[in-house]
C-alpha cells in the first residue's frame, strides 16, 4: 500500500475474489469437527421442527373431527417432547458456534499480528499506525458474527429449505409453486444492489481507519495539543471525519436494509395469494382441505423465515468482504526486509565493522546515503556527529538491517550481513534508538524486555552501570513499580537511562547509541562517562550525539554531511584540520 495519510482512504492493491472465501474456509477447517457436530444437531432439530405443522394437521383433520381425546394428549406429549429437544440443539448450538467462532477469530488475529512483527520499519513509516491497529481489531471483530453464527446457520437453513420444500411438495404442488414464484423476483433484487453494497462497505471501512488513525494520533499527542491550545481545531478536523464515517454508515445500511423489506414483502404477497387461492379452492368443492390449508400456511412462514437468513447472512458476507480483503491484504503485505536464501546463523560477533560504497534512499526520490565507505575494528568507538537529516541514523538503522540498502554492501567480521539471518544478527546487538519507548509494565520488565533470562541481580547491575538505580530505588515499588505506556510516568531522561539499561543487559557484542544521553542532566552525563569507559571496552560501539562533550574520547568521528562521510578522525584531529567538525565544535563551545 502506497503512503497514506489520515484524511486520505486506502486504495486496495486488489480486488476481492473467491481465494479469500476459500482463505477463510481453511480457518473454519480447524474446527470442522465442531462445526459438523453442531450441524448435525441442528439438522435433526429442523427437520423435527417440520413435524409440527404435521402434527396440528393431523390434530385438526383427523382427532377433532373424532374427538380423539387420547390422540390428542398422546400426540402433546410429543410435541413437547420434539420442542424440548429443539431447546437442547439451540443450547448446543450457541455454545460450539461462539467457541468455533472465537476460536477462528484468535487464529486471525494471530496471524496479522505475526505479520506485523515481521514487517520492516518502512511499513510503518508508509501509514498512520491507528490505520494498522483498526485491521487487527475492528476489523478482525467485524468477522466475529459472521463466524460465530453465519456459517452454520446459512448451511443449517439451506437443508432446512430443502426439508420445507419437501413435505410442501409432498402435501400439494399447486400451492408450492405459488410460493416459489417469489424467488426470482428476490435473486432479482440481489444481483442489483450486490456491487453498490460491497462498494458502500468498501467506502464505510475506509472512514472507520481514517477516523480510528486520528483518534489515535490525537491520544498520543494530547500533550502538545493542550499546550498549544489547539483543542477547537482539532475537535472540528474529528467531527469532519466523524460525519464522513456518519453519511458512509447511512450509504451502506441503506442498501444493506433494502434486502430485508424486499423479502418480507414478497412473503407476504405470496402468502396472500395463497390464502386467496386456496379460500377459493376450498369453497369450489377441491379436494383442498382446511387442515392442508393451515399447514401450508405454516410452511410458508417456515419457508421464507430462513430465506430472511440467508439474506442476512448475504448481508454480512457483503460487509466482511469489505474487511476481510484489508485483513488479507495486511497479512500477505510483502516482508522486504527478511533472510535470504540458505541464509546462515550469524557467528560469534567479534566487532569489525564495514560499509562498502553504501548507498540508500527510502523512496525513489529521496536518497539518503550516497556512497558511504569506513571501517570499525573490533573494540572501538565510533561517534557519528552532523547536521539534522544527514544520514546517521539512517546508518545505524542499515547496520541492524532494519532496512535493505540499495546497492554497495555492510560487512561484520568480513561477513555481508544479507548473508545471515536476522534474528542471529541482531541477538548480538544492543540497539537503544532516539525515541526511548517504554512499555507498559514495571520498570524490570522494560529493562528485561531485551533479554528474558537476566535474573533481578543482572537488571540492578545494568541499572546501576547507567546510574539508573537510585532514581529506581526511589519509586514506591522500586523495580516493580509500574509505568504507563510510552513511559508517561518518567522524565525524560529517567526513559533514556532504562533504555539505555535495557540495551546494555543484552550483553551485546555491537553497542548502538543513539542520542543516548540528549535528555540527560549534566551531572548524570558526567556519572555516565565514568560507567561507559568499563562499558565499551571490547565492544565496537556506535554513538550518535549532538552534544559533542559525549563523544570527544571516541575513537573515531565520523562527519556525515550530504550521505557521505565528510570528514573522519580522532576529536583532536578533526579540531586540527578546521574543517566542518571545527565548525559545530566551535559553536557549541562558543555557545
Amino acid at each position: 500500500m502506497a503512503r497514506n495519510k489520515i484524511e486520505v482512504d486506502e486504495n486496495l492493491d486488489s480486488e476481492f475474489n473467491i481465494a479469500h472465501m476459500k482463505r477463510l474456509i481453511k480457518y473454519v477447517g480447524a474446527y470442522r469437527r465442531e462445526m459438523i457436530f453442531t450441524i448435525f444437531i441442528m439438522l435433526v432439530s429442523s427437520a423435527l421442527g417440520m413435524l409440527t405443522p404435521v402434527i396440528f394437521k393431523q390434530i385438526m383433520d383427523v382427532y377433532i373431527p373424532n374427538r380423539d381425546i387420547q390422540g390428542i394428549i398422546n400426540i402433546s406429549i410429543l410435541f413437547l417432547l420434539i420442542n424440548l429437544f429443539i431447546v437442547f440443539g439451540m443450547r448446543i448450538k450457541i455454545t460450539l458456534s461462539s467457541r468455533v467462532g472465537q476460536g477462528i477469530i484468535h487464529r486471525i488475529r494471530s496471524d496479522i499480528f505475526t505479520r506485523l512483527q515481521d514487517l520492516p520499519f518502512s511499513y510503518y513509516d508508509d501509514r498512520p499506525h491507528g490505520k494498522i491497529m483498526v485491521r487487527v481489531v475492528n476489523y478482525v471483530n467485524s468477522l466475529s458474527d459472521l463466524l460465530s453464527n453465519g456459517i452454520i446457520n446459512t448451511i443449517t437453513d439451506l437443508c432446512a429449505l430443502f426439508f420445507i420444500i419437501g413435505f410442501m411438495l409432498a402435501n400439494d404442488v399447486r400451492l408450492t409453486l405459488i410460493c416459489l414464484i417469489g424467488l426470482p423476483l428476490l435473486i432479482l433484487v440481489v444481483f442489483i444492489i450486490k456491487q453498490k453494497q460491497r462498494k458502500a462497505w468498501q467506502i464505510l471501512s475506509n472512514k472507520t481507519s481514517n477516523l480510528n488513525a486520528y483518534i489515535a494520533e490525537s491520544m498520543n499527542g494530547i500533550r502538545v495539543t493542550q499546550s498549544f491550545i489547539r483543542e477547537e481545531e482539532n475537535i472540528r478536523i474529528f467531527n469532519d471525519l466523524s460525519s464522513n464515517y456518519r453519511q458512509a454508515w447511512m450509504d451502506a445500511v441503506k442498501l444493506t436494509f433494502l434486502l430485508w423489506p424486499a423479502a418480507d414483502n414478497i412473503a407476504t404477497w405470496t402468502t396472500a395469494i395463497i390464502y386467496v387461492l386456496g379460500v377459493n379452492w376450498i369453497s369450489g368443492g377441491d379436494a383442498l382441505t382446511a387442515g392442508t390449508l393451515i399447514l401450508f400456511t405454516a410452511y410458508i412462514g417456515r419457508f421464507w423465515a430462513p430465506i430472511n437468513t440467508l439474506a442476512g447472512f448475504y448481508n454480512s458476507l457483503v460487509t466482511a468482504m469489505s474487511y476481510m480483503e484489508r485483513i488479507f491484504e495486511t497479512i500477505d503485505e510483502p516482508v522486504t526486509v527478511t533472510d535470504a536464501e540458505g541464509a546462515i546463523p550469524m557467528p560469534l560477533i567479534n566487532g569489525k565493522v564495514e560499509f562498502r560504497n553504501v548507498v540508500f534512499s527510502y523512496d525513489e526520490n529521496l536518497r539518503i546515503l550516497n556512497g558511504v565507505d569506513f571501517t570499525v575494528n573490533p573494540g572501538e568507538t565510533f561517534a557519528l556527529v552532523g547536521p539534522t537529516g544527514a544520514g546517521k541514523t539512517t546508518i545505524i538503522n542499515l547496520l541492524s538491517r532494519f532496512y535493505n540498502i540499495n546497492s554497495g554492501a555492510i560487512l561484520i567480521d568480513d561477513i555481508n550481513i544479507n548473508a545471515v539471518t536476522i534474528k542471529s544478527l541482531r541477538k548480538q546487538m544492543g540497539v537503544m534508538l532516539q525515541d526511548s519507548f517504554i512499555f507498559s509494565g514495571t520498570v524490570a520488565d522494560n529493562i528485561r524486555y531485551g533479554n528474558l533470562d537476566a535474573d533481578q541481580e543482572d537488571i540492578i547491575r545494568a541499572a546501576k552501570t547507567v546510574c539508573a538505580h537510585d532514581f529506581i530505588c526511589a519509586m514506591e515499588n522500586g523495580y516493580d513499580t509500574e509505568v504507563n505506556e510510552r513511559g508517561t510516568r518518567l522524565s525524560a531522561g529517567q526513559r533514556q537511562l532504562i533504555s539505555f539499561a535495557r540495551a546494555l543487559l543484552a550483553d551485546p557484542k555491537i553497542l548502538i547509541l543513539d542520542e543516548a544521553t540528549s535528555s540527560i542532566d549534566t551531572e548524570t552525563e558526567f556519572l555516565l562517562q565514568e560507567a561507559l569507559l568499563n562499558l565499551l571496552k571490547g565492544r565496537t560501539s556506535f554513538i550518535i550525539a549532538h552534544r559533542l562533550s559525549t563523544i570527544k574520547n571516541a575513537d573515531c568521528i565520523l562527519y556525515v554531511d550530504g550521505g557521505k562521510v565528510a570528514e573522519m578522525g580522532s576529536h583532536e584531529t578533526l579540531l586540527s584540520q578546521k574543517g566542518l567538525y571545527y565548525d559545530l565544535y566551535m559553536s557549541q563551545y562558543e555557545a
